[in-house]
């Protein structure tokens, strides 16, 4: 039985310590799949990293963007390039090691009955073992905000580890999705809700990023907070 064509996809902005153990370990776990960097021209380095690896490593692909545009334009561009390729699924993870690649055969395997699967750190298994107290509960009101303001039933909306059905990516119209920041990952299970996809979870150990520094800061939180009472009033009235 042939496994469904795969792409790992990973946004990276400065991410030049982590990369490389990164892509090893996706390798080592996840042989059959390819990879995709999408790189927004990292002022470290990343990039030019990634372009002298892949010149050497077949799986390994680069797409190239040409500043800081946002997590959310840059996975929908993985998913575009996913879809003009003619995978059957798409995989997106974080580039600092947050999500571990052990954990991507569990997220394929459960496709066989799922459109979406994700990465969960809130089902049983899963843990947020590196956090602080002040952490998980806010990462836990955040995502009561979310499925309550959208009607969402899995678990961890807001965590970026999932895989994706092409088949049911293709149902959606991108240029519709208005958040280019974190609320992309509860928006587009939204509009993925609203077109009947079915969702799935497996559990996953979600650690702290190896190196460097989190992209994320309160004026983000903010906007993602706002963003997502926005898409909460479109849902309660159905505009």
């Amino acid at each position: 039985m042939s496994r469904p064509k795969t792409l790992v996809t990973i946004a990276t902005y400065n991410e030049r310590e982590n990369l490389p153990a990164l892509v090893e370990e996706i390798i080592r776990y996840a042989p059959d799949c390819d990879i995709l960097v999408i790189d927004d021209n990292s002022p470290d380095g990343t990039g030019q990293w990634a372009d002298e690896k892949a010149a050497s490593e077949p799986r390994l692909r680069v797409l190239h963007r040409s500043g800081k545009l946002g997590l959310g334009t840059a996975t929908i561009a993985g998913m575009k390039y996913a879809i003009e390729q003619g995978y059957e699924f798409v995989l997106n993870l974080d580039a600092d090691f947050s999500h571990h690649p052990r954990h991507i055969p569990a997220l394929v395997s459960g496709m066989d009955g799922a459109d979406v699967m994700i990465g969960s750190r809130y089902v049983p298994g899963g843990s947020t073992p590196d956090w602080p107290l002040s952490r998980r509960l806010m990462s836990r009101a955040v995502n009561a905000y979310a499925r309550w303001l959208l009607g969402l039933s899995p678990r961890d909306c807001s965590g970026a580890f999932r895989c994706y059905r092409m088949a049911s990516l293709k149902q959606l119209d991108f240029d519709t999705i208005r958040s280019r920041g974190y609320a992309f990952q509860e928006e587009i299970l939204w509009r993925l809700k609203q077109a009947g996809i079915r969702f799935g979870e497996t559990p996953i150990v979600f650690t702290d990023r190896r190196l460097g520094r989190s992209k994320i800061d309160l004026r983000e939180t903010f906007s993602t907070l706002g963003h997502l009472l926005r898409l909460g009033l479109q849902n309660w009235l159905r505009v």
